[in-house]
This record gives C-alpha cells, structure tokens and sequence, in this order.
C-alpha cells in the first residue's frame, strides 16, 4: 500500500514537473500569475496604483503564503526621492518571452505618477524550479544625476499568523580568521518582533548569500542574491505588523545614474520547500544547477582530481614541477596547477625564465602530453609595488590594500586598469596554453575611494563588484569561452550565487586539514551544490584512508603534496583512493545531501549523498578523536518498502536491508581506531 503510494506521488509529481512555465495578465485587474505547476505567483497593480505581491503558492502541497497588504513590492532609494509601498504607479508596458533554459520571463514597466522614475521589473520562472528570479532596473526620469542609495533586493513580505513560529538557517563562510568557525550553521529561532537573522554576505564579509526559513509544520522559503560585492540581509518575524520580512541592501551604495540612464539591481530568487532544511538546500542546489551554474564541458569526468604546487610554496622550477607531472598523471590527476611563484613577481604576468628557462607554455605542451589539464594561478586583481604597472600607473591602486604576498591591490573598476587586466589574461592564456585558472587574492571586491578613477569614489562596492571584478571575468571568458575558472580567495570568501555563473567550483577552506575540510563540506552543501565545495588536502595529511576520504565528498579534489616525496607505497595508496573517488565523483556531485553527523574534533561525523533517479546512495563516515568502536548509520530519503543492498569498502561483505529498517533501525559501521573512516554504498534491489 505504501510502495503504491509512493509511486503515485512520484507519477504525480513527474506529470506536475512537466507541465511548462506560464504567465497571465488579466488587464482588467492588472494582474499577473506566474505558475510551473509547482508554484504560483501573483502580482497586482491595484485600483490606487500600488503595485504588490499577492501570493506565493506551492502547488503541490498547497501552501500558501500571502502577500503582506502593507508592503510594496519596489523598495528603491535615490537621492531626494523613496519608491515604495506609498509610491504610485502606471503601467507602461508589459511582455512575455520563452526563455532558455526552458522557462518564462515576464517584464512589467512601471512608470511612477510623478514621472521621476521607471523601474522595469523582471520576473522568471523555470520548468520544474518551485522557484521565482526576479530582478529591477531602475530608469531616472529627472534632468539631473540621480545617485541610487539602497535598494532592497528581496523585497519579499508575507503576513503570518498568531502563533506562526520560524527559524532561519545561514551558512558562514571561509575566514582565514575564524577561529574553527568557517562553513558553521546557525540555525535562529524567530521571535515575533525580536531580532531578525542577518546576513552579510559578499567577499571578504561573514556568510554565504543564502537563506533558508521554516515553520514548525515544514512551509519553507529559501532565498539567494546574485551579488559578489558586501550586502546585508536579514528576515524577521514582524510580530506586531502580522508578517515575515525579507530585507537584502547593497552596502555603501551611492551610484550615479544620469537623466534617461539605466541602473540595474542584482538579481534575487526566492524557492519554497517542505520539510528540513536539507530539502531546502536540495531545491536551491537543484535550480543553480539547472538555471545559474557555469556549466562544465564534461560533467562525466567532472569534479576533477588535481595537483597544485603550493606543496612547494614558490620553491618551483621547470624540472621540479615535472617530475611531480609524471607522478600526478600516473596517479590518474585530471588537473595539473602551477599556484604562485611562476611569475617574475606578482602583476609582472611573465614567466619567470630563471625557474622556466625553456617557457611555461613548454611545460604546460608537456603536461597536455600526459593527458592533464593545465592550470595556473592568477592574482589577478594584485601587484607588486615595484612590478612595472605600478611603477608605470602608481594610481591604478585601490584605496585598500588586501596586503597579498606583500602586494598592493588594483581597482578593477577603474577603466584604465580594466582593460590592462584584460588584456594580460588573454596573453598568458595564449601564451602559456592555460585550461584553468586558479583566480586568487584576498579580497575580490575591493574598496577604493579615488575621485581619479573612473568609478564614482563613494560607490566602489557595487562598481568594483559589477563594473570591476564581474566585468573582467566577463570579457576574458567571452575571448576565450573554453578555459575554466576556480573562485579562490584564500579561501571560499566570495560565496554567492553570482559567483556560480562565473566559476565551474570554488575553494571552500584553504589546505587547512582533513577536519577542516569535512567541516567545509559539510557546511557549505547547504546552499551550494557538491561541485562548489573543492578542498585542497595539504602534505601533512598523509595517504592513508582517513585522509582520502575526508575529501572524498565534494567538488575537486586538490593533491598539494610533494610527490616526488612519497614514498611508492604511499602513492600506490593514494592511487587507489583516486580510483574509487573518480568511479562516483559525478553522483556526490548532483545527488541530493542528507547532513547526517556534523564534524567535530571529539565526533564522528557523517554525510550522506542520495540519488533519486536510482534511489542509490553514498555516505562517508568518519571517526576523529572520540571514543567508540563503531557508528551506527541513519540513512535518509530511501523507499520504507524497498529491498536495499549494502556494502563498505573496506569490507566484501554484503547485506540486503529494507529502507525502512535501513532508516529506523540503522546498520552498524565499524571504525575500530581514532582517525578512521568508511564509505557505505547502498543500492535499490
């Protein structure tokens, strides 16, 4: 009876999740639906000329959530003038186009009753996504110069109910300084008019640009904002206004936008859920993966195993580095990566011939023989003090410097500097026939409050973002589209959701230990798909399987060892463990995360990756200091009526298990000795 059940839903479901996006203006009304089939969202301009949100439906489960009837939709500040909930409107115009990937986008053009402002509002709704993106470009109206002051980019107000309970879930992200905290949870309880859970998100700043909320009955919305800049967002409970608000503001904001110009928001989407919070980072992960993430040319052979040279630190030269080639190839590396040190200095982008006396293309042509990608590292928005750009253009610097290896730090957005950046890129791309490039540096979006540049001086957050940082990448991908980029900022310190669309992964924690890494992994497959969790596993950690298998989980995995080292024992076992990690790097990938067992010194942790289209799985247990001879394995998301086939790797043997015992009763794993670890595979019969 159960079995039966469950595939009804799945029939159901797969006929919902078929059905194409779709949008309706009734004109009568002005109103706008939005559906998929697994949400529905209406938008009204009422009879008074206020435009709003009216409902956000899910579909499937019919809940609702209803519009706050006090809140505008556009909430938009320029200098003299607040575009609001009070704020009127007409409608100018408004369209429906087919887009890809397969979705609708509707575009409204509201026009304000004093005639200061048009905002053109963008709203997007995929097949199969329980999401909506939306996005605002603002337009100025007036005969002066408008300077955009805050903008809220989730604009979002739903109105609750007397004794509606939520709690929030953010992410922290990398912080060289954190002391153990990088990529925690935090889970916050909504008081009804307490403090709001807040995010500040960006490079360099707190948390990744993710949220979750939840009730007590499981009704969920999940939301991200497709910003590399600092932002600061929140939600909370308003209890004596009756609603649940959502608030996201660029900060230091002041840009300048001249009359009959263009200013474009960053765009936002907002999910809905039911169920915990490993459900509401499936469905985020589920749309990035289908609507914003940089794609991959092999998504097969991907994430990658790779070898990065800092196991040397700058300590490299042409016939070190290819000696560790000939190894790492053996060893079945996908990806070979010179880190810094291959220049003359940094931001003086040449190779420096005393290292590379036969050129770095010879070495890249000789790791391409080896049937390895080749990558290099490229600090990009950083300089040497007396590298030649800034003997030649000392007022390229930024007002802040990130202090880099010693360097000073380049405004991106400034135009001058720009296109120098752009053009060193394309060369050493050319030149040293580069696959890859490990970008790098401290701080991505950099403050500079220079009146010379070309930027407004009070406005670097969002220019250095959008018009630096974001612009740069743009123009080199397009010039050469087939070279793949990895987000690094010593470390996963720019995790947004406008970075996916740039980059194929990113570092989360930067070589700081197989503990530090499972934690990483841990935390930041919440928001972000496993691809974008790649660590790199330092020398001091060893081969054995403890080692190997805390990064066994993720996006790529990154060998900084010194191979020529090692002893052949040793690497016989590291090839082993590459094997196995290759035979299902593409299911951890893409398969929905359970966050079993949260990793900790005195714990033993537990992570657990299911595929739904063959109801398969894969956990990694892993036992540090504490005491316990044994773990015993909770799986989640399996069929309660179906037959199982479970095995470890360390182990030949074989059980058969029902999902539910599998699920209820659980199956005992052995790790008899501190530090070890085991893989458990399970299988539908």
């Amino acid at each position: 009876m159960r079995s039966a059940l469950i595939s009804g839903l799945f029939i159901v479901f797969s006929l919902i999740t078929a059905h194409a996006a779709q949008s309706h203006f009734d004109p009568d009304q002005n109103l706008w639906i939005l559906d998929n089939n697994l949400v529905r969202t209406t938008f009204q301009l009422t009879p008074e000329g206020y435009f709003q949100l009216r409902s956000f439906a899910n579909l499937v489960t019919g809940e609702k959530w209803s519009g706050s009837a006090d809140a505008g939709f556009v909430q938009f500040e320029v200098d003299g003038a607040t575009y609001d909930a009070r704020t009127q409107y007409a409608v100018l115009q408004e369209a429906t186009t087919a887009i890809t990937p397969s979705g609708v986008r509707q575009t409204i053009v509201l026009q304000d009753l004093n005639n200061t402002a048009q905002f053109t509002l963008v709203l997007t709704v995929y097949d199969g996504q329980p999401v909506i993106r939306y996005g605002l470009r603002y337009r100025n109206l007036t005969a002066s110069t408008a300077y955009v002051k805050n903008v809220n980019m989730l604009p979002w107000s739903f109105g609750t109910q007397a004794g509606d309970r939520f709690t929030a879930l953010r992410v922290n992200q990398w912080n060289v300084l954190s002391n153990g905290k990088s990529f925690d949870t935090v889970e916050t309880e909504l008081q009804p008019d307490g403090d709001a859970a807040q995010v500040f998100a960006g490079a360099r700043a707190d948390q990744c640009g993710w949220l979750a909320v939840k009730d007590t009955g499981g009704r969920g919305l999940f939301a991200g904002w497709e910003f590399d800049g600092r932002s600061l967002s929140a939600v909370r409970h308003a209890g004596s206004r009756s609603s649940l608000d959502f608030f996201s503001a660029i900060q230091k904001l002041r840009h300048p936008v001249a009359p009959r110009d263009e200013f474009t928001v960053p765009s936002a989407f907002l999910g809905l859920f039911h169920g915990d919070f490993d459900e509401a980072g499936f469905r985020t992960q589920a749309f990035t993966d289908a609507v914003l993430a940089k794609a991959v040319p092999e998504p097969k052979n991907f994430p990658y195993v790779g070898w990065d040279s800092w196991g040397y630190e700058k300590r490299i030269d042409e016939q070190t580095l290819r000696h560790n080639a000939e190894i790492a190839a053996s060893l079945g590396v996908d990806l070979f990566t010179v880190d810094l040190g291959w220049s003359r200095m940094i931001g003086d982008w040449e190779a420096d011939p005393a290292k590379f006396p036969n050129g770095l293309g010879t070495l890249a042509d000789y790791v391409h023989s080896l049937g390895m990608k080749f990558g290099l590292h490229f600090a990009l928005a950083e300089a040497d003090p007396n590298s030649p750009v800034l003997q030649q253009n000392p007022d390229w610097r930024s007002t802040e410097s990130s202090g880099y290896f010693g360097a000073d730090s380049l405004c991106l957005s400034n135009e001058d500097t720009r296109k120098w950046i752009i053009e060193q890129a394309i060369r050493i791309i050319d030149e040293y026939h580069v696959d890859w490039i490990l970008q790098d540096g401290e701080n991505m979006v950099k403050e500079c409050l220079k009146a010379t540049h070309s930027h407004a001086p009070d406005d670097s957050n969002y220019a250095n973002a959008v018009e630096g940082l974001n612009a740069v990448i743009a123009a080199i991908q397009a010039a050469r589209p087939n070279v793949l980029w990895e987000n690094c900022e010593d470390g996963g310190s720019m995790m947004t959701f406008n970075m996916v669309q740039t980059y194929v992964t990113s570092l989360t924690n930067d070589a700081s230990g197989s503990l530090d890494s499972r934690h990483a992994v841990y935390g930041a497959t919440y928001p972000f798909p496993p691809r974008y969790a790649a660590r790199y596993m330092p020398q001091s950690d060893g081969t054995d399987r403890y080692a190997a298998n805390s990064y066994r989980f993720g996006g790529n995995w990154v060998l900084m060892n010194q191979l020529t080292e090692l002893a052949k024992s040793d690497l016989e076992s590291l090839g082993a463990e590459i094997a196995l990690y290759k035979g299902h790097r593409s299911q951890t990938s893409r398969a929905k995360v359970f966050h079993l067992e949260a990793p900790g010194r005195d714990k033993t942790d537990a992570i657990q990756s299911h595929n739904e289209a063959d109801d398969s799985s894969m956990a990694v247990i892993t036992r540090a200091e504490t005491a316990g001879p044994d773990y015993r394995l909770f799986p989640r998301g399996l069929d309660p009526e179906a037959r199982y086939l479970v095995w470890l790797e360390s182990d030949a043997s074989f059980w058969t298990f029902s999902g539910e015992q599998l699920m209820s009763i659980g199956v005992r794993v052995p790790l008899p000795e501190q530090f070890s670890s085991e893989v458990v595979h399970i299988t539908r019969q």
